[in-house]
């Protein structure tokens, strides 16, 4: 299964991107064990658009275009479900199982998704009831995936 991160923000060099490129590191070494063969990461420039829909609509635009084909979104929002992480891991071994190819995860920007996008989500799923910045939730987002891995393949990391 092939991954992807699709995100509103773009990371600058610093810590943030640090530890992101960490978590990308690790995931591509670990992740062929447990069946992810590609992870990509790709992050879009914020909407200058004048209306908080009019910058939802573009930012839309642009998630909905980088898509892999038939690909089964993952939309973080606050409003989804939330999971713990053996509950992530499961999730993931699902699509695996189902034989799901492409699988994406999008990151709305400071407005979040337009309702649009999150009806048209495979799913809306939830790190948190709060909000947090986008370099945040890119390095969540990345840490849940290793550790749904790391808990797929029996990897000492997670200890329940």
């Amino acid at each position: 299964m092939r991954l992807q991160v699709l995100g509103i923000g773009k990371l600058k060099a610093g810590p943030e991107k640090t530890l992101s490129l960490e978590y990308q590191t690790r995931l591509e070494g670990l992740g062929r064990k447990a069946g992810i063969t590609k992870l990509t990461v790709t992050d879009f420039t914020e909407s200058q658009g004048q209306t908080a829909g009019q910058r939802q609509t573009e930012e839309a635009k642009l998630l909905a275009a980088a898509l892999a084909p038939k690909a089964f979104t993952l939309v973080l929002d606050e409003r989804g479900k939330s999971l713990t992480s053996e509950g992530f891991s499961q999730l993931l071994q699902r699509h695996l199982d189902q034989g799901t190819q492409d699988l994406a995860f999008l990151i709305g920007g400071p407005d979040g998704h337009g309702a649009e996008t999150r009806k048209q989500a495979g799913q809306l799923i939830s790190l948190s009831e709060m909000t947090w910045p986008h370099r945040l939730v890119r390095i969540m987002l990345l840490e849940q995936i290793y550790r749904a891995v790391t808990i797929m393949v029996n990897h000492p990391y997670h200890r329940s």
